[in-house]
């Protein structure tokens, strides 16, 4: 006799059986590319076949990401990015008092004061997923010590960078260097670029920006070829000013991924990665040349290998990834002037700080302090105080004087800066860089077109223009559409994004907001971070 399902057993059988959850990424991959202007993506999108490319056609893009705070340097910008606050609230004010430390010496390497992130303040992204998951594995990569060591902030974690022709760390990390960071350092050094010449990556023809610009690279060797010296020693030192640089530090951070097997647990681990050689080549011969032009179509190239070759170790669908940069840059004044037509200049206080500083020296016999950085001048506050000196007073007539250099556009004092207007543009930049016990006299933008500078032929990007504040803020993700929203967002929404794209919840307030453009197809999490 037949027996037929009863309607219950028959609805069970024709009922798909559930879908897998989706597993959540095994590595999470930060590029941060130093002195990235947000409009290079589109400029050259028609050449690009590498990373950009990829970037473009698959990620979602926000082109007008933006730095968004005064003194728009490599050190504030890199602590924004994976802490999800300002400078104001990291404390890392300028590159001049930012990781550098006495009490940290560089392993192997006799140079410079040594570098740890004592000075940082608060979390990262790091501390929250180590927070949740102690065996989770950290590795930072950078040129600069100042890039490598911010994004991670106080962790003790694997960050290394570029010193002197070798991959090192600092005491702050470890007493000696990992045996695959010598290794490393012994079959792939800068001594094996020795004597080779920068060429010009496509014909002459693909190239709109003229060669022949004689403010480029202080007034000498403005035009292609670029030999690198012959000798170890000095393509140690130089190395940094050519293309190859963003090869090797990739190539540094693949071996490390290998060796350190990221993204092979089941809990996610963090790749940050910092490239800076588009910061020097931007330096030295501007964001309008056909060196900066060359060197974006080579780190094209060499972000499209390296995500191929991560690609063999992590699976894709595993990874997700966020692009940026720390700064943009404002073109050279020459250029502005002499090409553009437009006015430009340099401009710098560091005259009139030394001359205050002199006088103040002389009367009371102490050094208060005062020196001048990107718009800023600071001063030992407290002591100034002490010997009866009127703060607001002095500022005023400091800022006086100020505002009658050609050039400056906005004068702020600390008076004057706690009551601008909440409109004032020029305000809300410096109160996002500014801690709020921070010793300083004078806040200073120039106008467009001029830089803060002591003269010297190179382009600059510490006056906060919207050259120097807008940077891609782009993210690749399983499963996410390609987009590119157009609104504003910043640098300090990279963190919190990444965090609830973990299901992690941060340890401590936030600037930055979490974006829902990189949350709306959740193919790879699948969750929200945890109340």
């Amino acid at each position: 006799m037949t027996v037929l399902p009863s309607s219950l057993a028959l609805t069970a059988a024709l009922v798909a059986p559930p879908r897998p959850a989706p597993r959540p990424p095994s590595l999470v991959v930060f590029v941060a590319i130093d002195q990235m202007r947000g409009d290079y993506l589109a400029r050259f999108s028609n050449q690009w076949t590498g990373g950009f490319a990829r970037l473009l056609t698959q990620g979602i893009v926000f082109a007008n990401g933006r730095e968004y705070h005064a003194t728009t340097e490599t050190a504030p910008g890199h602590s924004t990015m994976l802490s999800g606050r300002e400078p104001g609230h990291t404390q890392i004010v300028s590159n001049n008092l930012a990781v550098q430390d006495p009490d940290a010496p560089v392993l192997g390497v006799a140079v410079g004061p040594g570098a740890s992130p004592r000075r940082f303040h608060g979390t990262t992204l790091v501390d929250w997923m180590l927070g949740r998951d102690p065996a989770t594995r950290v590795l930072s990569v950078s040129r600069k010590s100042d890039a490598a060591i911010l994004p991670i902030g106080r962790a003790r974690a694997g960050v290394y960078w570029f010193e002197n022709g070798s991959f090192t760390s600092s005491r702050y990390y470890a007493d000696s260097l990992p045996g695959w960071v010598q290794a490393f350092n012994a079959r792939q050094s800068a001594a094996a670029f020795a004597g080779t010449t920068w060429q010009l990556l496509l014909p002459d023809s693909a190239y709109r920006e003229p060669d022949s610009e004689p403010f480029e690279n202080a007034g000498g060797g403005f035009t292609f070829p670029h030999p690198l010296p012959s000798t170890t020693d000095s393509a140690n030192k130089s190395i940094g000013s050519y293309p190859w640089m963003d090869s090797l530090t990739l190539a540094f951070a693949l071996d490390g991924v290998r060796t350190l097997q990221l993204g092979r647990r089941d809990g996610p681990d963090l790749l940050s990665i910092s490239l800076s050689t588009t910061d020097i080549v931007g330096h030295a011969y501007g964001p309008d040349s056909r060196e900066l032009h060359d060197q974006l179509l080579r780190l094209d190239r060499y972000l499209g290998w390296f995500l191929d070759s991560l690609a063999r170790l992590v699976p894709s669908n595993r990874m997700v990834l966020a692009l940026t940069g720390d700064h943009g840059v404002t073109s050279l004044p020459e250029y502005t002037v002499l090409v553009r037509h437009q006015p430009g200049g340099r401009v710098w206080l560091g005259g009139l700080a030394a001359a205050l500083g002199q006088r103040l020296r002389e009367r009371y016999e102490v050094d208060f302090a005062l020196d001048f950085h990107s718009g800023l001048v600071s001063a030992d506050v407290a002591a100034l105080r002490a010997r009866g000196v009127s703060v607001d007073s002095l500022a005023a007539a400091l800022a006086a004087e100020v505002r009658q250099l050609p050039g400056i556009a906005r004068v702020y004092t600390p008076a004057t800066l706690a009551t601008a207007p909440a409109g004032d543009e020029g305000a809300r930049l410096w109160r996002r860089l500014l801690p709020a016990d921070y010793g300083w006299l004078v806040a200073a933008l120039p106008k467009p077109g001029y830089v803060w500078s002591t003269g010297g032929l190179r382009a600059e990007h510490s006056g906060a223009h919207p050259e120097d504040i807008n940077v891609p803020v782009v993210f690749l993700v399983p499963g996410a559409a390609p987009q590119h929203p157009a609104r504003p967002v910043n640098t300090v929404d990279i963190a919190p994004t990444l965090a609830a794209l973990l299901g992690i919840k941060p340890t401590e307030p936030l600037d930055g907001v979490v974006l829902p453009e990189v949350l709306a197809h959740p193919a790879i999490a699948g969750r929200r971070p945890r109340p």
